[in-house]
């Protein structure tokens, strides 16, 4: 089947293909081929930038203000590009050509650190000097309601001494939050943090899945790999930073100061709420925890910015996430493995079951939104089946 592209309103779908055919986009003044919003990525509209994705909006608010009255007569053409939500099956919306995954929220990082590290002293020496991320594997990025086979890997056995092949006892999610980029640099190129937004298309959700025993054996010394690489979760729906800029805050102070190319001014973090729940097969969800994009310590602009600091090249349609997005207080932590505290304190259902981590025939669910006194902006869900070891 063609793939379209499509922006929700309400409970509805606007097929924005339908409208390019009917050439109500160049009408209003967007020069872009129509076969753009019929591709099987977003990627080709992504690569008009900035300036062709805020074009694109200002025109569908233009044909959906009922004071401008734009579509009125045309009910074939409305009936032909407004279709149910519910009856929409969406995909992956981005060739993720690279990926890269940070651990920028400090209250994640501090409860790892106690967990595994020094209590006292709980952060390690570069963290509030450099966004730390790992290169993740873009090829095992899937939508949601794609299922997940629980991955098997090296785990150290309870003597301490010697690992085993075997499925993961601990597997967990992460809430998260990713950015795609829509404007390419060479080999050799930095990008200004101040210039940053401009190859910033928009925010999806993203659930980057971790084996905690497979990647406790191996991360030393070089850091996440088979712990991570078998699976993460995207939701299907890319918000552009130019409708989340009403939700624009404050992020938090950095001390000490970082260094000159990561300073920003202004606000550069974003108010979105955070829900995380789980479901036994069969049985309703359990809310485990509420979090908000707004915590993290290292914005988006500084991580693209570091990013590209020693030259590495960006391509229209790289995936950026956060990493976990944990609050201050216990229910908003974005991992089983703080919920848990790895493990050592069970979680009760709303069904009476117990979890440590995730079972198999479990099902998560995640979920975002930016709301304000005036309007609300959804960033759909990831919704995924755990499912037994191949």
């Amino acid at each position: 089947a063609e793939c379209h592209v499509v922006t929700a309103i309400g409970d509805k779908l606007l097929d924005i293909h339908v409208l390019a055919k009917a050439g109500l986009l160049k009408q209003f003044g967007l020069d872009v081929s129509e076969t753009i919003f019929c591709q099987p990525y977003l990627n080709p509209l992504l690569a008009t930038g900035r300036k062709g994705l805020r074009a694109l909006r200002d025109i569908l608010q233009y044909l959906l203000n009922i004071e401008h009255d734009a579509l009125s007569g045309q009910e074939r053409l409305c009936s032909q590009a407004f279709s149910p939500l519910a009856e929409a099956k969406m995909k992956m919306p981005v060739k993720v050509g690279d990926y890269t995954d940070f651990y920028s929220s400090i209250e994640h990082a501090t409860n790892v650190g106690k967990m595994f590290r020094d209590p006292d002293n709980a952060l390690l020496q570069n963290w509030r000097h450099i966004p730390i991320g790992y290169h993740g594997r873009a090829s095992s990025i899937v939508a949601s309601d794609t299922p997940v086979h629980r991955p098997k890997g090296q785990i150290l056995q309870d003597d301490g001494k010697t690992p085993v092949y075997a499925p993961t006892k601990k597997l967990d999610f992460e809430l998260e939050m990713a950015f795609i980029t829509c404007e390419a640099t060479a080999i050799g190129d930095n990008i200004p943090v101040s210039s940053a937004d401009d190859y910033i298309a928009g925010c999806m959700l993203f659930n980057d899945w971790s084996a905690r025993d497979i990647q406790r054996w191996e991360y030393v010394p070089l850091g996440p790999f088979m712990g991570k690489n078998f699976a993460s979760s995207v939701s299907p729906w890319l918000v552009t930073m130019d409708a989340l800029a009403p939700f624009a805050v404050a992020g938090p102070e950095q001390h000490p100061p970082v260094l000159p190319y990561l300073q920003t001014k202004g606000n550069n973090n974003y108010d979105v709420a955070l829900e995380v729940a789980l479901a036994p097969d069969g049985q309703q969800f359990t809310t485990l925890a509420q979090s908000n994009f707004k915590h993290m310590y290292w914005n988006m602009k500084q991580q693209l910015a570091h990013q590209a600091s020693n030259g590495c090249n960006i391509r229209v349609g790289d995936l950026y996430a956060s990493g976990t997005i944990s609050g201050q207080t216990p229910d908003s932590y974005g991992s089983l493995l703080e919920l848990s505290w790895n493990g050592t304190r069970p979680i009760t259902l709303d069904d009476g079951s117990i979890r440590h981590f995730i079972e198999d025939g479990d099902t998560v669910r995640m979920q975002a939104y930016a709301t304000n006194r005036d309007f609300r902006i959804s960033f759909g869900k990831i919704e995924t089946k755990i499912l037994p070891s191949k």
